[in-house]
C-alpha cells in the first residue's frame, strides 16, 4: 500500500461523516470532533510520549522548588538563573549583557549556553510559579516535544506507518544521549525545532525540482520563497534556543545532502539552481535578525575568543559505543568510567541497537535516504572521537578526524563527544524505514520479525527515571522579601560565601527573587583566563577568597586594618549595598565572626545576618 493510500485510510471518514458527528451541537463542534477522530492515533502516540516524559521526570514533581536533579545540580542552578533573567523581559528589564551576575562587569548571555527564546516564551510561568517550575517543565517538555516532532516528520514526510514512526520518534526523544543531556542541559535537549528545519529544507528541495509537478512543469517559486522565509525564522529561533544543536544539525545535514546527491545525482542537478536560490534567500532573511546578536556573542562586551572546553578531554571513548548507558534500564554504573560525567552519555547506544542499525542499513542500502544517513552517521561518529582515538581509556595514538578542526575559530568550540548526538535521528531514520518496509512485506513472518527485532534492540536503552534529591531551601530572608530592605531592585547583594562554578548555590537566592538584584562573581563563561580567553567564572577578590577559605576550613582568622580596608574596596568594586550571611551557611559562626571583624556588628533579619554598607 502506498503512503498516500495509507494516509487516506488513516484519515478516517471524510466530510460527510464529520457532519454526522456534529449533530445538534452545530458544524463548528463537529469539525473539531472530526479532526480529533481522524488524528486519534497521532494523539495517542503524543500522549504516550508526554506520559513517558512525565514519568522520567517524576522525581521533580509535584514540588520542583523542593527537588533538584541529583547528577548535575550545579548546571540546574545556572539554568534556573538564566530563566529568571529571561523573565525580566516582561518588566522591560533585559539585556544581552546581564548586570545581574558578575557585578560590576556582567555576563554576556550570548557567549553562554542560554535558552533565551524559551525563557521569553515561558516568562509568565517563571514570574508566577518560579524558575524551578519552568525548568522542570522544560526538562520534560524537551523530551516529549522532540519525540513528537520526529514522529510527525517520520509519519508525514517519509510516509512511515505509525508504529515505525513512533519507534523512531521515541529513540530521537528518549535515546541515551537525550536522557543524559536532560541532566540540566536544556540547550541540548530542546531539539523539537530540528525536524521542522529538516522538513523546510526538504520542502524547498521539492519545490525547486522543475519535474516535481507533471501538470505544471517548472520550479514552484512561491513554495521556494515561503520555505526560505520559514527556514530563516526557524534558524533564528534555534540560535536563541541552542546554537550547538543548530551547528550539529547543519553539519549532519550537509554530509547527508552530499551523500544523497551523489547517489541521486540527476535529481540533484535538476534541483540545485532553485535550491541554492532558496538557501541564499534564507540566509539573506536571517542575517538582519542574527547579525547583532552574533556580533555581540563574538565581539561584544564580556565575549570570549575561544571555546571553553578542551577537545582533548571531551571526546568519545570508542569502547563507549557498544556499552549501555548507566541511565538506561539495562545499563551498569561501571560504564560511567568511559565518559566525563552523567550529562555526557552521548555514545552509549549499546551493541543491540548498533547491530540492528547496521543490519537495517545493509538491508535498505539501495535507498538514497539510507545512504545519506549512513554517510552522515559515520562522519559524526568519527568526529565524536576527538583529536586522538581512545579505546577503553587508553590512548591509541591514532589521529581522529576532529584534529582537522583544531584551531578553526568557532568550529573547534563544539565538544567532540556531542557530535554523537546526531546519530540518534540518523539511526532512527534507518530503523523507521526498515520497520515500515517490514510491515509492508507480503510474508507474515517478516511483518512480525522486523518490528520485533527493532523493539528488542531498543529495549536495553529504554530510559530510567532521572535521579533527583532534596533541594536545600532558600533563606526566608529572600523568600519573604526582606532583601528589599537591604538592597534596592537592580542593586548588588553579596551572599557569603560568594557563588562559584562549583558551588553556585547563592544564585538560587537571585532566582527566588526573579533576578531583581545582582550578585558578584558566580557561575558563567567569561573572558578571565590568560590573554582574555574563556574561563569558567572569574577571579576572586581578596575578601571573597578570605570568606571562601573560612567557609571551607572554619576558624576565625586574625583580621587587621589592611584587610578591613580591602573589604571596603572590594565592596565598592562590586557596587554592593548589602552583605548577607544565612543561617544555613557552612561554618556560619566562623563566618559571622570574620564579617564582624571586617565590617563591624551585623543586624539580625529573619534567618540571616546582614551588613548594610
Amino acid at each position: 500500500m502506498t503512503s498516500t493510500a495509507r494516509a487516506a485510510q488513516d484519515a478516517g471518514p471524510g466530510p460527510a461523516s464529520t457532519d454526522s458527528v456534529s449533530g445538534p451541537a452545530g458544524p463548528g463542534r463537529g469539525r473539531w470532533l472530526g479532526v480529533l477522530h481522524r488524528h486519534r492515533s497521532d494523539l495517542v502516540v503524543c500522549l504516550l510520549f508526554l506520559l513517558l516524559a512525565g514519568w522520567l521526570t517524576a522525581g521533580m514533581w509535584p514540588a520542583p522548588g523542593a527537588r533538584v536533579l541529583a547528577l548535575n545540580p550545579e548546571d540546574q542552578a545556572l539554568y534556573e538563573w538564566f530563566l529568571a533573567v529571561d523573565s525580566r523581559i516582561l518588566h522591560g528589564d533585559f539585556s544581552l549583557l546581564s548586570d545581574r551576575l558578575n557585578a560590576p562587569d556582567g555576563v554576556n548571555l550570548m557567549a553562554n549556553t542560554t535558552v533565551i527564546a524559551l525563557g521569553f516564551l515561558l516568562a509568565p510561568i517563571t514570574l508566577t510559579f518560579g524558575a524551578p517550575v519552568t525548568f522542570a517543565l522544560l526538562v520534560a517538555g524537551n523530551l516529549a516535544g522532540t519525540a513528537i516532532a520526529w514522529y510527525l516528520l517520520f509519519n508525514r514526510l517519509l510516509g512511515a506507518r505509525r508504529l515505525a514512526a513512533a519507534l523512531g520518534g521515541g529513540l530521537c526523544g528518549f535515546g541515551p544521549g537525550m536522557i543524559s543531556q536532560s541532566n540540566s542541559h536544556l540547550h541540548m535537549t530542546a531539539q523539537w525545532l530540528v525536524p521542522v528545519l529538516i522538513w523546510l529544507v526538504v520542502r524547498m528541495a521539492r519545490a525547486a525540482d522543475p519535474q516535481a509537478r507533471p501538470d505544471r512543469p517548472g520550479v514552484d517559486r512561491r513554495r521556494v520563497v515561503t520555505s526560505a522565509a520559514w527556514l530563516a525564522a526557524g534558524v533564528s529561533v534555534q540560535v536563541f534556543v541552542g546554537e550547538e544543536v543548530l551547528y550539529l544539525t547543519a553539519v549532519a545535514m550537509i554530509v547527508f545532502v552530499l551523500a544523497y546527491a551523489a547517489v541521486h545525482w540527476r535529481l540533484a542537478l535538476r534541483v540545485l539552481p532553485g535550491f541554492l536560490a532558496g538557501m541564499l534567500l534564507a540566509v539573506a532573511l536571517a542575517v538582519p535578525v542574527l547579525a547583532y546578536p552574533l556580533w555581540f556573542q563574538f565581539a561584544g562586551p564580556q565575549s570570549v575568543p575561544n571555546g571553553m572546553f578542551s577537545p582533548h578531554y571531551f571526546y568519545a571513548d570508542l569502547a563507549s559505543w557498544p556499552a549501555i548507558s548507566p541511565m538506561s534500564v539495562a545499563g551498569s554504573p561501571e560504564a560511567a568510567r568511559l565518559t566525563t560525567g552523567p550529562a555526557e552519555y552521548n555514545t552509549f547506544l549499546g551493541w543491540p541497537l548498533l547491530l540492528a542499525a547496521v543490519l537495517a542499513a545493509g538491508w535498505l542500502i539501495r535507498r538514497p535516504v539510507v545512504v545519506g544517513c549512513l554517510a552522515s552517521g559515520l562522519v559524526m561518529a568519527a568526529l565524536s572521537l576527538g583529536p586522538t582515538v581512545v579505546v577503553d581509556r587508553e590512548q591509541t595514538g591514532v589521529t581522529g578526524p576532529y584534529s582537522l578542526l583544531l584551531g578553526v575559530p568557532v568550529v573547534d568550540g563544539a565538544l567532540p563527544m556531542r557530535f554523537a548526538l546526531a546519530l540518534l535521528p540518523l539511526i532512527a531514520t534507518i530503523l523507521v524505514l526498515a520497520v515500515d518496509h517490514g510491515l509492508a512485506a507480503p510474508e507474515r513472518s517478516v511483518r512480525i520479525m522486523v518490528p520485533a527485532a527493532a523493539v528488542v534492540a531498543l529495549l536495553p536503552v529504554f530510559p530510567a527515571q532521572l535521579p533527583t534529591t532534596v533541594r536545600p531551601p532558600v533563606p526566608q530572608f529572600i523568600t519573604a522579601g526582606h532583601w528589599r530592605d537591604c538592597v534596592e531592585p537592580g542593586g548588588v547583594l553579596v551572599p557569603v560565601p560568594l557563588p562559584t562554578p562549583k558551588e553556585p548555590w547563592p544564585m538560587r537566592w537571585a532566582v527566588a527573587a526573579d533576578a531583581a538584584f545582582a550578585l558578584p562573581e558566580g557561575f558563567f563563561i567569561g573572558p578571565y583566563a590568560a590573554n582574555g580567553e574563556a574561563s569558567m567564572g572569574t577571579y576572586k577578590q581578596p575578601t571573597s577568597q578570605l570568606l571562601t577559605e573560612v567557609s571551607k576550613n572554619g576558624g576565625v582568622p586574625v583580621i587587621n586594618q589592611e584587610q578591613r580596608d580591602q573589604a571596603r574596596r572590594d565592596i565598592e568594586f562590586w557596587g554592593a549595598s548589602c552583605v548577607v550571611l544565612a543561617d544555613d551557611a557552612a561554618q556560619v559562626a566562623s563566618l559571622r565572626a570574620t564579617l564582624e571583624a571586617l565590617l563591624g556588628p551585623g543586624t539580625r533579619v529573619a534567618d540571616a545576618w546582614i551588613w548594610r554598607v
